[in-house]
């Protein structure tokens, strides 16, 4: 695993080397799987690899950078803040992200805020190449599987809500930093319904501590 604040250059001298990219994952397998990936193909190069969102945008401040294909759980940052951030201070710089989040709700955040392509990490390797290739090209990519995923939730909208009410009721209360048997007693409902609950909150929203879980609803406007 990459230490979140650490980042690591890379440089090839091929003359027909075109596309900078950037990955950023904490994984330090899943980095050198993908570099591994595009190492066999002449008009891509891998520049460097972040281990966190901060250590990606400080790449960025330094080095030029074509296309950014990053995880969307990632330390202290989600992939969401991260593209915000990005297309911020590097409007030109493309992002893929590549990630196991299937979730409705987040993909169509992730698009809102501008992303050039989504790619599932249990996609084949060709889907990321094919995603590479159309946002080279100004297109935006969406792998087959989260096309159909989005294409079924146009027939079932609610399936794309990312929590339920009763979840919902319970983020609000635990955001004013009410315990499970104050959320028990203010819902009518046991304790131990309270922590299931609390615990399908934070696998939907690919947080693992309070502070991400507030930073990430706010964000997705869920409180």
């Amino acid at each position: 695993m990459i230490p979140s604040g650490i980042f690591r250059i890379f440089s090839r001298s091929n003359k027909t080397v075109r596309m900078k990219i950037l990955l950023v994952d904490d994984h330090t397998i899943l980095l050198d799987g993908v570099k591994s990936l595009l190492s066999k193909e002449d008009d891509l190069t891998v520049v460097g690899q972040a281990g966190s969102a901060e250590a990606a945008l400080e790449f960025l401040k330094k080095n030029e950078v074509d296309l950014i294909i990053t995880d969307y759980s990632l330390p202290e940052m989600d992939g969401l803040s991260l593209v915000n951030t990005i297309k911020r201070i590097a409007p030109n710089t493309k992002v893929i992200v590549l990630s196991m989040h299937d979730e409705v709700h987040l993909v169509k955040e992730i698009l809102k805020a501008g992303v050039n392509g989504y790619v599932l990490k249990n996609d084949t390797h060709k889907e990321l190449l094919n995603a590479i290739r159309d946002v080279s090209q100004g297109k935006v990519y969406l792998s087959s599987d989260v096309n159909k995923m989005l294409i079924t939730n146009l027939n079932n909208p609610d399936e794309g809500r990312l929590l339920t009410d009763r979840e919902r009721e319970i983020l609000k209360l635990i955001a004013k930093e009410y315990t499970n048997k104050d959320i028990a007693e203010e819902l009518f409902i046991s304790e131990r319904t309270v922590e299931t609950h609390r615990k399908n909150i934070f696998k939907k929203t690919g947080t693992n501590s309070l502070v991400g879980l507030i930073k990430f609803a706010y964000a997705n406007n869920l409180i």
